[in-house]
């Protein structure tokens, strides 16, 4: 067999050449979560196969109702099965169970661009990038929905201001990755808050990664949404906060002892300037609310000081893990 050095991504202008010339070596790997998608499965698995058609793809069914596996089975998918209902679980067994040099992870609503995928893969590729997200960009008046836009961009900007930098669009659910990348992912979630656990576990490790634009289609007809936006985005946003809460705890218990102090301050300033002026203490449930108060943000600071120590012996266990893991570039290196 060739090397996978012989790798040769082809250009956006040029018709894709054949599958051995082009990804030669490497073991492709299409996930694709599915719940009652009979309107949509087949042609999901079909663009895949014809766009990307060195790769494996996988259906992996969570309870469905309707037809989805039998049409799943019948566009050539392999199909699997997990029972415990949620995205966060499906995607927590398909990285537990597949074993590959490249996972691309897609929605089965199609309503991402599965010809987007060979350009998508060649930049993780060249760049030697351990997660390209697919940002979308909506085709159509009725893709997004606008209470789905609105949330999209409050999470991602609370993102970038409690983790310093992210995406653009964080929530999309059309992402390649790394082997190196999917084997160090300590996954927590259940539901459809895996992306944002996704991004947090790069942006932490300061992983290369990147953005590439991709059409975003309406889903067609017979086809529903399975996302509740507001129960939803209350669970990615607790989500965002247990993260916050495990990677940068001096952070949050940090802004809890500023908020506290400050409370205690507003609370206590009467009773010192009443103090001052006839030393008497006249207003004492103001004195003793101003005294817990003050107690309970150096208790926070001190969480803070002691979570952030065990912290960052966590964050170098998951970074050697990480590092113990051979890159996408030494991936194309090594004989096959």
């Amino acid at each position: 067999m060739q090397p996978a050095t012989a790798f040769a991504p082809p250009p956006d202008s040029a018709p894709d050449p054949a599958p051995q010339t082009r990804f030669a070596g490497l073991n492709i790997a299409v996930l694709l979560p599915c719940y009652n998608e009979a309107a949509t499965i087949a042609a999901v698995v079909a663009d895949f196969a014809a766009h990307l058609p060195e790769a494996t793809i996988y259906v992996y069914d969570n309870n469905s109702s309707d037809a989805s596996v039998t049409l799943a089975r019948q566009a050539g998918a392999t199909v699997r099965r997990e029972t415990r209902q949620g995205k966060g679980f499906v995607v927590r067994r398909m990285f537990a169970d597949i074993d590959a040099d490249i996972y691309l992870l897609c929605d089965s609503d199609n309503t991402y661009d599965a010809a987007a995928a060979p350009r998508l893969v060649a930049l993780l590729l060249e760049d030697g990038l351990d997660m390209v997200v697919g940002a979308r960009q909506e085709v159509g008046e009725n893709a997004y929905r606008p209470a789905h836009r609105f949330g999209n961009w409050l999470l991602t900007t609370l993102v970038k201001q409690m983790f310093g930098k992210g995406f653009d669009d964080m929530l999309s659910g059309y992402r390649i990755m790394s082997r190196r990348f999917i084997k160090s992912f300590p996954q927590i979630s259940q539901g459809f808050e895996i992306e944002t656990e996704l991004t947090i576990h790069a942006l932490h490790l300061e992983m290369p990664v990147r953005e590439s634009v991709t059409d975003y289609r309406e889903r067609p007809l017979g086809s529903t949404s399975k996302l509740r936006t507001i129960p939803d985005g209350i669970r990615i946003l607790k989500t965002i906060l247990v993260m916050l809460r495990q990677e940068r705890p001096l952070y949050l218990f940090g802004l809890a002892f500023v908020l506290l102090v400050t409370a205690s301050l507003l609370a206590g300033a009467p009773v010192i300037i009443e103090f001052l002026r006839s030393h008497t203490v006249p207003q004492l449930p103001s004195a003793v609310l101003a005294t817990g108060l003050m107690i309970l943000g150096f208790l926070s600071l001190c969480c803070g000081l002691i979570l952030d120590t065990v912290t960052r012996g966590r964050n170098e266990a998951k970074r050697l893990r990480y590092l113990d893991l051979p890159g996408i570039h030494a991936v194309l290196q090594s004989p096959r």
